[in-house]
């Protein structure tokens, strides 16, 4: 092996420890902080996403680096398949950290504002909920959800991190069992 190799090697797996480790926790935190209803935190995550998941791209071309156009190898193209899927799991995660912080800061501007009046039995909450709005709006989804903001993408979240950091580990695998 020679030394530019040996420093491509060194920024390959440099580059894995120092995004993959971060971009990876961001990810999978973000449910956590949705349900706690923490807005400046999940911009924050997103930012962390968004930064670490560019610097990702590191990986990518250091090892392209490494592979020297010799992609004739199954372990190679499946890893580089996998890392290109990642990634656009990637994208949809940020994405969805996006829209769940902009949910959140919605519903805390809202917050602000005068409560609704509560009815005062169950009688008048039931009666409440049979009648239809009188503007023929439908009420709100996150109050329809039991006051649940952002549940989707906050279930969505938890599924695709997950499965991003199962492919890493596959790549992991693949990597030092034929490398």
């Amino acid at each position: 092996m020679s030394t530019s190799d040996r420093i491509l090697l060194i920024l390959h797996i440099g580059f894995a420890i120092f995004t993959l480790g971060p971009l990876t926790a961001a990810t999978m935190s973000t449910p956590r902080y949705i349900r706690k209803r923490n807005a400046p935190v999940v911009r924050f995550l997103n930012w962390t996403t968004r930064v670490y998941g560019l610097a990702t791209l590191g990986i990518f071309l250091f090892g392209l680096g490494l592979a020297e156009g010799n992609f004739a190898q199954a372990w190679l193209t499946v890893s580089m398949t996998l890392f290109i899927v990642a990634l656009a799991l990637l994208l949809i995660i940020e994405r969805d950290q996006r829209k769940a912080a902009r949910l959140l800061e919605e519903a805390a501007g809202g917050a602000g504002t005068a409560p609704a009046p509560q009815p005062a039995t169950a009688a008048e909450a039931e009666a409440e909920k049979s009648e239809p709005e009188a503007d023929g709006a439908s009420p709100a989804p996150a109050a329809a959800a039991g006051g649940e903001i952002a549940q989707v993408e906050r279930g969505r979240l938890a599924a695709l991190s997950g499965v991003v950091a199962l492919l890493w580990l596959v790549i992991l695998v693949l990597m030092v069992w034929n490398g």
